[in-house]
């Protein structure tokens, strides 16, 4: 009964999308006000009962319904509770209908937040979220409805993908998603602005909050991602160019621009229609994904679906949703009034260089991605783009782009003086020169290129702090005027300098793990040794462990260093019987400078076994530098400036509105 109940709501849903859609459209085009007040309530309707479904739905997984073809599909009765409840998401209606749940509390929230937009915005705002709740929920009923029973029920399930059995992949979805949809509340802004042919500096005030959470998310859901992809595939690895992976990079680098674009509209009133662009290529993307991990085109882990009928309806939805909007944008966006005049050299100089690159980067990841799918479905041809194109393509993009994200902060507005920043840049460069230093020294120099990349990861974080102490004329006034104008400084420019001092931490770790890792494999027998990089790796036992769903050989590895212990640590090679699927679960000890990473490989049938181990230098860096980002980007988020938009009215006493 609670399963139909579920079903019932998501239909229901659909009918108040479909309501939320159209009237207050029409009545904001009227100037209706009974119309346009409609958007509210059936945005928060319509999250109600997408949340019913939801719930539904989750309780089928909690309590083990086989009846429900999902749950038969993608669960099992001695599965831990966790993945009993990430297994909703964990397969393609699942994760359709908490996508459809994301994008429908969005709009509530914009329903419930948004009381200081004019009333014809946010009535369009809120239209074009339901008119896209409107595809998604057709999709979903039409063609993925999770409600679906099975008569007779099986006696237990087929159990979820055992790689998807993790923390990592728990956590990963529903931020992903975050960020994806969450593109959508930007996109809405900007649809509506183009319909109104209006955007000031108010409606960048209100788009930056949204997009800004889109951008932490989704931060955060892409680097869960990669530590997944680290530990829980045995390859040593954090980053592969993968199809998948690049589609929610993609998005991710167009909602960087849009975040900085937007400054330049709010500070300057300039790159309206560019920005507009920016916000409706960035939830493009966001569907492009979606449409390349359910279509059936991609064989990955990641993919959730290969069915072309479900290929064929998102194909469509995006052709509606995007050859929509930019036909918009071609006939509204030339009637946008032009913005200020800034010097090439000014601060808003530096955000469009910071937007062409960050756009050009991810023209450049877009080509490598569908080239070799366009080519295949031409021709036939099977080709891989892999990562030496992307490397070659986006790695020299970045460069400037480090440096320019050190100096744009101290360029002033509209006309800048480019020596005089670089003057207060010093001691970041000086930082710079010696971080290569020292790590020349500790790599014998080589490769240079690397020690390049170090040396920008030093001057973006030396750099990030010299734009705080600027602010706060550090050294240049009294210690207690400088401490009281850090307390008053506003927590978006502290966020922004966190989330810039975490991609140079960022930087460090990629260079250093992609220039100086080591790697051995070998066949070690019990109560054997192997070395590596001064680390002596002994191989004391393999025992047999039984799981909850699975069993496991499970090794026991002792680390010295000379004659100290430095740790042990177990790898093991599980098997899920019902999946009949193995996995490997990697051992990795962190230094905080360094991983020492070990994996178990097969037995060679005379009491050896296989074993790889990775020396992985700053590889944690780099989930130290996003968490970083994402912390700058939440700290910016507390402001209240951007949290507000714009000021609330404050209502007069009698006597003063009389006066």
């Amino acid at each position: 009964m609670i399963v139909e109940l579920g079903h019932f709501a998501l239909a229901l849903a659909l009918l108040v999308a479909l309501a939320q859609g159209t009237l207050p459209l029409w009545g904001a085009g009227r100037g209706d006000r009974r119309l346009m007040g409609l958007a509210a309530p059936a945005a928060v309707a319509q999250g109600a009962l997408v949340l019913a479904a939801f719930a539904a739905l989750t309780y089928a997984f909690v309590v083990s319904d086989f009846s429900v073809a999902l749950v038969a599909n993608n669960s099992h009765s001695a599965k831990p509770m966790l993945y009993k409840v990430t297994g909703v998401w964990g397969n393609h209606e699942g994760s359709m209908l908490l996508w459809v749940l994301i994008l429908a509390v969005f709009g509530a929230a914009v329903a419930l937040f948004g009381g200081n937009l004019p009333p014809r915005l946010k009535a369009r705002v809120l239209a074009i979220q339901g008119l896209v709740g409107v595809g998604f929920l057709l999709f979903l009923l039409a063609t993925s409805n999770p409600f679906l029973r099975l008569d007779p029920a099986p006696a237990d399930g087929r159990d979820l993908n055992p790689l998807l059995q993790d923390p990592g992949l728990a956590f990963h979805p529903p931020m992903l998603y975050l960020g994806y949809v969450g593109s959508s509340v930007a996109f809405s802004f900007a649809v509506a602005a183009l319909i109104e042919g209006r955007v000031d500096a108010a409606w960048a005030r209100w788009v930056r909050p949204w997009t800004l959470a889109a951008w932490c998310t989704l931060t955060m859901g892409i680097a869960l991602g990669s530590w997944w992809a680290y530990y829980e595939l045995g390859w040593g690895g954090w980053w592969f160019w993968d199809p998948v992976e690049n589609a929610s990079f993609m998005p991710w680098l167009v909602i960087t621009a849009l975040l900085h674009s937007a400054i330049v509209v709010e500070k300057r009133d300039a790159l309206k229609g560019w920005t507009i662009l920016l916000a409706i290529i960035a939830f493009s993307l966001s569907l492009l994904g979606t449409f390349l991990v359910r279509s059936g085109v991609l064989t990955s882990v990641h993919a959730f679906a290969v069915d072309p009928e479900r290929g064929v309806f998102i194909l469509a939805l995006l052709i509606v949703v995007i050859g929509g909007s930019l036909l918009l944008y071609a006939v509204r966006a030339p009637a946008l009034a032009p913005g200020g005049l800034f010097a090439p050299v000014s601060r808003e100089g530096a955000l469009v260089l910071n937007n062409l690159l960050l756009s050009t980067a991810a023209a450049t990841v877009l080509v490598g991605t569908l080239y070799p799918l366009v080519l295949e479905a031409v021709n036939g041809a099977k080709v891989s783009v892999g990562a030496p194109y992307f490397e070659a393509t986006f790695v020299p993009l970045m460069v400037p782009l480090v440096v320019a994200m050190a100096v744009g902060p101290l360029l002033a507005w509209k006309r800048a003086d480019l020596s005089g920043a670089m003057g207060r840049l010093w001691i970041a460069a000086a930082a710079g020169i010696l971080a290569a230093l020292v790590a020349a020294w500790l790599s014998g120099g080589r490769p240079v290129l690397a020690l390049l990349g170090i040396a920008l990861a030093a001057w973006l974080v030396i750099g990030a702090a010299v734009d705080v102490a600027e602010r706060v004329r550090l050294f240049r006034i009294p210690a207690g005027a400088s401490l009281s104008r850090a307390r008053h400084l506003p927590r978006s420019a502290w966020g922004a300098a966190i989330a810039h001092a975490g991609t140079g931490i960022l930087v460090a770790g990629a260079v250093a793990a992609s220039a100086w890792k080591a790697e051995l494999v070998e066949v070690v027998p019990v109560g054997g040794e192997v070395r590596l990089g001064g680390y002596t790796y002994r191989l004391e036992r393999v025992d047999s462990v039984p799981g909850p769903n699975w069993r496991a050989e499970q090794a026991t590895v002792t680390i010295r260093s000379g004659e100290r212990t430095v740790a042990t640590v177990h790898p093991e090679k599980r098997f899920y019987p019902v999946q009949a699927m193995p996995t490997t679960e990697a051992a990795i000890h962190t230094l905080w400078v360094l991983d020492l990473y070990v994996v178990l490989g097969d037995p060679d049938g005379k009491g050896a076994w296989t074993m790889r181990i990775y020396h992985e230098p700053l590889v944690p860096w780099l989930w130290i530098g996003a968490a970083i980002m994402a912390a700058g980007g939440l700290l910016s988020l507390s402001d209240r400036r951007l949290r507000v938009g714009a000021p609330a009215r404050r209502r007069l006493p009698a006597g003063a509105a009389r006066a």
